[in-house]
């Protein structure tokens, strides 16, 4: 199983938005990000089926997977604890997704924000995972976590 933490596009300064900021959409640089994204996934997936893409619900995010749902045929379902400052729900998410591996080769996507990404990488990294593509958490970028056993083995950053 192979786990693809994704951070949601550029969607603008955030103090010029007026609004809720769970509704603030992508800017145009965000828009272009998603498509690029879904590219860049299904080059990840190398002929293994994405079986599921779960997202934040902010509006951001769910554009960011967008354009790779609407190719797999598969509708992004909103999970809170995929929230900003949900860092520790979505460790036991990734946890979860990990102990459920039944030694398939599909892919799960999970869409959030930079507040949280970095710190499941720590998590997993302290269960004994190991790291490689440098560090960090741009916009649209993705973290590749490989499971094997019933545990996040390796996390591969790409930008």
């Amino acid at each position: 199983m192979t786990i693809l933490l994704i951070r949601h596009g550029s969607a603008g300064d955030p103090y010029r938005w007026s609004g809720d900021d769970a509704d603030r959409p992508l800017d145009a640089a965000g828009t272009d990000q998603a498509t690029r994204l879904a590219d860049h996934v299904d080059g990840l997936l190398a002929g293994r089926p994405l079986a599921e893409i779960r997202s934040s619900r902010a509006v951001r995010c769910l554009q960011t997977v967008g354009p790779t749902a609407g190719r797999h045929g598969l509708v992004p379902e909103a999970d809170a604890s995929l929230f900003e400052g949900a860092s520790s729900a979505m460790t036991d998410l990734v946890r979860s997704h990990a102990e459920f591996d039944d030694a398939d080769q599909r892919v799960v996507v999970l869409c959030s924000h930079s507040d949280v990404i970095p710190d499941v990488i720590r998590d997993v990294v302290s269960d004994g995972a190991g790291l490689s593509g440098g560090r960090g958490c741009a916009y649209a970028s993705i973290w590749e976590l490989t499971v094997s056993d019933g545990t996040v083995v390796h996390a591969h950053y790409h930008q």
